[in-house]
């Protein structure tokens, strides 16, 4: 299969590894990459730049082209991270939830590819306009921070009309199916998360990753709990798709009270370090319930591209 994504990085898979901070290190990405797809780093917002530096040497050693996503909200307070990020000579960096024109510019002036993701039409045209290379539309099915405003779907075929740039789909996307779904629609390719949740080289714990095996699609909830608990400074319009549990549960529609409740922080912080995930959060999307084992990314990614193209070649037939 060959798209604007396959092309600008010489990968054989139109799959880009989300970057998700807490579970997308230099492993996960390196295996993403080797699975012919382009791997990504997730840098959270207090990742240091020792963390960028040491990740990327280990997605280096696959030798193919990786990314990194950044946060441009925390870029503000942390220019050290788009430095380190920058030097580590990625392929490819992200840069959303916040002004671009900065970052983009100085991607560009050293040689490296960038995007962006957005949560609705207006976003995407932004976006595009800021001339970021690829366009990362993101559906509010997706796992992680973003959006909550439209699906993969429709937003896809929105923002298709009304941008030149390419357009990576994100948001449900689990299957070869449904990455030959949006490839059919005119994607580029698909961003792809939740599906690499159980992967063998992801950062998370195989408990995590049991319990994310476990889940169905409607097991996932919307919510700023989990940041507000954190004291984490994200900005209004971005809550984040986790899997529901007995925290956020008790906890939504309560988020000032929550604020102000030390307590509540203290086990939100003991439950991670116990890995209790009645109280510690697990981000994912809607397609959780696609999961159905622990494996490494590299064969997901591989048999995702493998199945696309195959029912692609079908329906091109009939």
């Amino acid at each position: 299969m060959r798209t604007a994504l396959t092309d600008l990085f010489s990968v054989e898979a139109p799959i880009i590894g989300a970057p998700m901070a807490g579970v997308a290190g230099g492993e996960l990405a390196a295996a993403v990459s080797t699975g012919g797809g382009l791997g990504m780093i997730g840098v959270g917002s207090s990742a240091t730049s020792d963390f960028i530096r040491t990740e990327a040497a280990k997605a280096r050693t696959a030798g193919r082209p990786f990314g990194i996503g950044l946060m441009a909200w925390a870029l503000a307070d942390r220019p050290d991270q788009f430095e380190a990020a920058i030097n580590a000579g990625p392929a490819l960096v992200s840069v959303s939830f916040g002004a671009l024109e900065p970052w983009v510019e100085r991607l560009h002036t050293v040689g490296i590819a960038a995007a962006t993701q957005a949560g609705d039409t207006e976003e995407a045209r932004v976006a595009a306009g800021c001339g970021v290379d690829f366009v990362v539309v993101r559906g509010s099915e997706a796992g992680g921070h973003g959006r909550d405003r439209v699906a993969t779907l429709p937003l896809l075929q929105s923002v298709l009309d009304i941008v030149d740039t390419p357009v990576i789909a994100a948001g449900g996307i689990a299957t070869g199916r449904g990455l030959a779904a949006v490839l059919a629609a005119g994607a580029a390719g698909a961003w792809v998360g939740t599906a690499l949740l159980a992967s063998t080289e992801a950062i998370n714990s195989s408990s995590a990753r049991a319990r994310a095996l476990a889940a169905s699609e409607i097991d996932t909830l919307y919510t700023s709990v989990f940041d507000v608990a954190q004291g984490i400074g994200w900005p209004s319009g971005y809550p984040g798709r986790a899997l529901a549990n007995d925290f956020c549960r008790r906890w939504s529609g309560r988020e000032d009270e929550l604020a102000a409740n030390p307590d509540a922080a203290e086990q939100l912080a003991t439950a991670r370090r116990s890995e209790n995930y009645d109280v510690a959060y697990i981000y994912a999307g809607q397609g959780v319930g696609l999961l159905r084992e622990q494996r490494s990314a590299a064969a997901v990614v591989a048999d995702m591209a493998a199945d696309a193209e195959a029912r692609l070649a079908r329906w091109a037939n009939t």
